[in-house]
C-alpha cells in the first residue's frame, strides 16, 4: 500500500518545528508535523510561554507589596491563590497551543499525531502515543518524505544525586504545573531556568535557596551580569549558595534534608521540596537515529552548518541539535534548512549573533561576546557601562537596578557584546540584534536620535561611555 508522501516531513511541533514547517509551506513544498504531544511543543505548552505568565504573576506580586512606593495604598492584604496563577499560566498555553493549530489549518501542512520513528527510505512509521493530559493520540501509520527534519526538543537533564520523583525532586515540569507551593526550596542549577523559579516561588511567598555548582549565578552571562544578579536576588531575601553542589537529598524525614558541599564544607539544608535546573538533553532516543547511521555527540545530534546530517535527506533543528537550547534559534535554524533545500542563498547561523534571555527580575539579556571572551578572542576592546540609575525613565518606574554594558572592538568600531541587566532588559536587546546584524559601528549608535525619556537610551549612553563620550555619568 503506497504511503502519504510529503516534500518535507517535520518531527515535533515546537517553535523550531512549527515555523518550519510553514516555511516550507510558503515555498510550496507539501508538508507534514508529527506531533506526540500538543501542538507547540514543550515551549508553548509547558516551557517559555506558560513560565513568563508564571513570572508575571510574580512580578505583580512584587508589585503589590511595595505599593506605598508609587504613592498608592490598598486596604487588606494581598496574597497570591497559587491554583489560579497556575490556571491562568495554563490557559495561556491553551490559547497558543490553538493558535499553532490555526497556523497549521492555514498553511495547508498535514498534522500527524504520535510517536515518529524514523524507517528508512524516507519513510516515518508513527506509533499511538498519549499527550500532557494523559489523553491517547494518534494511530499507527506510515508516511513518506523526501526531507526529513527532527525537531523533537530536549527535556531536564537528570544527575544521579538528584532523581527526580515529581514529588520531593522536581523538573521544571512539575514546578510549573503543580498547584500547591512549597514551603522551602531548594534551587539546584543557577542558569536561567533555576533562577526564574527562584523568582516565580519566592515571590510566590516559598523560602527559596539557589545552589550553583560553578562560582557565579547565570555562569554563561558576563561577569558584571552574573554579580549584580546575586546581588539583587541576596536583597530580595533569595539565599544564594556559588561554589557549591548538592550531594545528596534525605527524603526519609518528615522535611527533606539536602547535603550541600561548600568551600567552607557541608551544609544540611532542610526543605520541602528540591527543584533540579541543571541544563537539558536531547530528545535522541527511540528515534531509529543509529540505525540510520544518523551521528550523535553528548546527548545531541551532530549537523552541519545548514543543519543537515551525514545521512541525506535527514535534517536536525533546535534543542536536539544542541546549544544554544533557544526557541528563537531552533526557529531561524529550521527556516534556514527548508530554505536551503529549496535551493535559496542562504548563510549559516551565526551562534553569536543569537540572543539570550531570561525573565526573572531584573531581567538579563545578551548578545554576542562577553567582556572576558572578546579579550580571550584577541580583541582589543572598548567597553562601556551606562547604569539605570541614572536613567529618568527607570527611576520613574522605580526600576533603576542594573546597567547596559557593551564591548566594542577598538580598531574598527564593531559591536562585539552587549550585555543587561534591569527591567524589560529582554525587549532592549533587540537594538544590539539589529546592530550587530547590519554591522552597525559605535559611531552611528551614538548618532542614532534616541527617545526621551526610555530605557532604551542606556544602550546610547553606555557606547558614549565606552568612547570617553558619556553625558549623563
Amino acid at each position: 500500500m503506497a504511503h502519504p508522501t510529503y516534500d518535507v516531513i517535520v518531527i515535533g511541533s515546537g517553535p523550531g518545528g512549527y515555523e518550519t514547517a510553514i516555511r516550507a509551506s510558503q515555498l510550496g513544498m507539501k508538508t507534514a508535523v508529527i506531533e506526540k504531544n500538543k501542538l507547540g511543543g514543550v515551549c508553548l505548552n509547558i516551557g517559555c510561554i506558560p513560565t513568563k505568565a508564571l513570572l508575571k504573576s510574580a512580578e505583580l506580586m512584587d508589585y503589590a507589596r511595595h505599593l506605598d512606593a508609587y504613592g498608592l495604598s490598598l486596604e487588606g492584604t494581598i496574597s497570591p491563590d497559587f491554583p489560579k496563577v497556575i490556571a491562568r499560566s495554563r490557559s495561556v498555553a491553551d490559547k497558543m497551543s490553538k493558535g499553532v493549530q490555526f497556523l497549521m489549518k492555514k498553511n495547508k501542512i498535514d498534522v500527524v499525531y504520535g510517536t515518529a520513528r524514523l524507517a528508512g527510505g524516507g519513510r516515518v512509521t508513527v506509533e499511538p502515543s498519549v499527550d500532557m493530559d494523559g489523553n491517547a493520540v494518534g494511530e499507527k501509520t506510515t508516511i513518506q518524505g523526501k526531507h526529513i527534519i527532527v525537531a523533537t526538543g530536549a527535556r531536564a537533564r537528570s544527575l544521579p544525586s538528584l532523581p527526580v520523583d515529581g514529588k520531593n525532586i522536581v523538573s521544571y515540569r512539575e514546578a510549573m504545573l503543580q498547584t500547591t507551593p512549597p514551603g522551602r526550596l531548594v534551587v539546584v542549577g543557577a542558569g536561567a531556568i533555576g533562577v526564574e523559579f527562584a523568582y516565580f516561588y519566592h515571590h510566590m511567598g516559598s523560602e527559596v535557596t539557589v545552589v550553583e555548582i560553578m562560582d557565579r549565578m547565570v555562569p554563561i552571562e558576563d561577569e558584571d551580569v552574573s554579580k549584580e544578579l546575586a546581588r539583587a536576588f541576596k536583597k530580595s531575601g533569595i539565599k544564594v549558595m556559588t561554589g557549591s553542589a548538592v550531594e545528596q537529598v534525605d527524603a526519609s524525614g518528615k522535611t527533606l534534608k539536602v547535603t550541600v558541599k561548600t568551600a567552607k564544607g557541608t551544609e544540611i539544608i532542610e526543605a520541602d521540596q528540591v527543584l533540579s535546573a541543571v541544563g537539558v538533553v536531547g530528545n535522541i532516543e527511540d528515534l531509529g537515529l543509529e540505525q540510520l547511521g544518523v551521528k550523535t555527540e553528548k546527548g545531541s545530534i551532530v549537523t552541519d552548518g545548514f543543519r543537515r546530517t551525514g545521512v541525506e535527506g535527514i535534517y536536525a533543528i533546535g534543542d536536539v541539535a544542541g546549544p544554544p537550547w533557544l526557541a528563537h534559534k531552533a526557529s531561524h535554524e529550521g527556516i534556514l534548512c527548508v530554505e536551503k533545500i529549496a535551493g535559496l542563498n542562504v548563510h549559516p547561523m551565526d551562534k553569536k549573533g543569537v540572543p539570550g534571555c531570561t525573565y526573572c527580575q531584573p531581567q538579563i539579556a545578551s548578545i554576542g561576546y562577553t567582556e572576558s571572551a572578546a579579550k580571550a578572542a584577541g580583541y582589543d576592546v572598548k567597553v562601556g557601562k551606562f547604569p539605570f540609575t541614572a536613567s529618568g525613565k527607570a527611576s520613574a518606574m522605580g526600576h533603576n537596578e542594573g546597567f547596559v554594558k557593551v564591548i566594542y572592538d577598538a580598531k574598527y568600531g564593531e559591536l562585539l557584546g552587549c550585555h543587561i541587566i534591569g527591567y524589560d532588559a529582554t525587549e532592549l536587546i533587540a537594538e544590539a540584534v539589529a546592530a550587530r546584524a547590519l554591522e552597525t559601528t559605535a559611531h552611528e549608535i551614538m548618532e542614532a536620535i534616541h527617545p526621551h525619556p526610555t530605557l532604551s537610551e542606556a544602550v546610547m549612553e553606555a557606547t558614549k561611555a565606552a568612547y570617553d563620550r558619556a553625558i549623563n555619568i
